[in-house]
């Protein structure tokens, strides 16, 4: 018994042709293509894996006069770490999200994060001896500097509901944190400029430099009197 083959008919093809080359392209039934790319990306993890391990490392410290992601740039209200600069897991950041959507669940808001947990932490076993390695993948986690905003709202919200949000989620957090209003001005290091602070005048010396500095001569290097050599 011969086996025949035979070709599809043109209708049959016709989804496989772009939408755009086809004249009527709402008949089909499948009008996107199939993509195994997610529509949004994971904010409490990085899409690939890390090709070296990161070091345990520090928060960025910007030392010289910088203020960037101190300041609510997308919402109207705000969170912001105020102690000191910590790195906080994808876990207890996925916790503070949580907190703040069930205390405005059923209201009209966006949630923005400004952070993304993409910094891996690797942990080896108990009594493991020195040199054995930087250990296997336990989480992820995010390096947060100090007066960093994390979280921003923005909809139909009272201001007092924004901010009972923010203090349930702070209690969540590691730290210390502080509501923040849009317009707000920014803060640099611990410092929050207005009220007279500027930027300049932190970047000015404290102490008033002497005009005759250069022309004065350098400083003796030794205050002790001459002592004659031991005989």
């Amino acid at each position: 018994m011969a086996l025949q083959l035979g070709m599809p008919s043109q209708p049959q093809l016709a989804f496989l042709r772009h939408p755009r080359l086809l004249p009527n392209a709402a008949a089909l039934p499948l009008a996107r293509c199939f993509s195994t790319t997610s529509l949004c990306l994971d904010w409490l993890a990085p899409k690939f894996m890390e090709k070296s391990k990161s070091p345990k490392g520090r928060p960025k410290m910007r030392t010289g006069g910088s203020s960037r992601g101190t300041t609510v740039l997308w919402g109207d209200y705000g969170i912001r770490m105020k102690d000191h600069d910590r790195r906080v897991s994808a876990a207890q950041l996925k916790i503070g999200e949580e907190t703040i959507r069930r205390r405005l669940r059923g209201m009209n808001y966006q949630l923005f994060t400004r952070v993304c947990a993409n910094i891996g932490v690797y942990t080896s076993g108990n009594e493991m001896r020195m040199g054995k390695g930087k250990g296997k993948f336990d989480y992820w986690t995010a390096r947060v500097p100090v007066s960093t905003i994390v979280f921003e709202l923005k909809g139909d919200l009272h201001e007092k509901v924004a901010r009972e949000a923010f203090r349930l989620a702070g209690h969540k957090l590691p730290g210390l944190w502080e509501f923040v209003k849009k317009g707000e001005p920014p803060v640099v290091g611990v410092t929050k400029l207005g009220n007279g602070v500027t930027l300049e005048s932190l970047k000015r010396p404290r102490r008033a430099i002497p005009l005759n500095a250069q022309s004065s001569p350098p400083p003796p290097l030794s205050t002790f009197p001459d002592v004659p050599p031991a005989q």
